[in-house]
């Protein structure tokens, strides 16, 4: 038995397939997602959201939104998505290392929030491409 995952983003559909398994990072932590899964509506980080077709793992990054599961259908929309498969590893260092060139020059609260946030994006998709791991991804 499998899962339907659909993952819109406001232009366009991202994945529309069935898979065997998610992993999917919420606003109040990572869970699993297998067929038979309970029914649930819950927030979606910015985070890594990992797919398993049968042996193989794939990455989505998500740019936060809500996802809603119920009768094996999962739905996330989101206000951005993008297939860890689809992310150019050099453009996405060099994406993370303005980033944080920016926030260290940030001024000002609004500034910083901003520059905070392009970071946490930036490093999200290094992350889909597994270039660093989360853990070597410093501030």
């Amino acid at each position: 038995m499998n899962l339907n995952l659909r993952v819109l983003t406001p232009n366009r559909v991202v994945w529309d397939s069935p898979v065997n398994e998610i992993i999917l990072s919420t606003n109040s932590g990572k869970i699993g997602i297998l067929p038979n899964h309970a029914s649930l509506v819950t927030a979606v980080d910015i985070a890594v959201m990992q797919i398993r077709i049968n042996s193989q793992w794939s990455t989505i990054v998500l740019m936060g939104g809500f996802a809603k599961i119920d009768n094996n259908e999962l739905l996330l929309l989101v206000y951005d998505a993008e297939k860890g498969v689809d992310i150019d590893p050099q453009e996405a260092q060099e994406t993370f290392n303005k980033a944080k060139t920016n926030l260290n020059k940030a001024e000002g609260k609004r500034q910083k929030i901003e520059a905070d946030l392009a970071v946490k994006k930036a490093r999200t998709r290094l992350e889909a491409i597994n270039v660093l791991t989360p853990t070597s991804i410093s501030n």
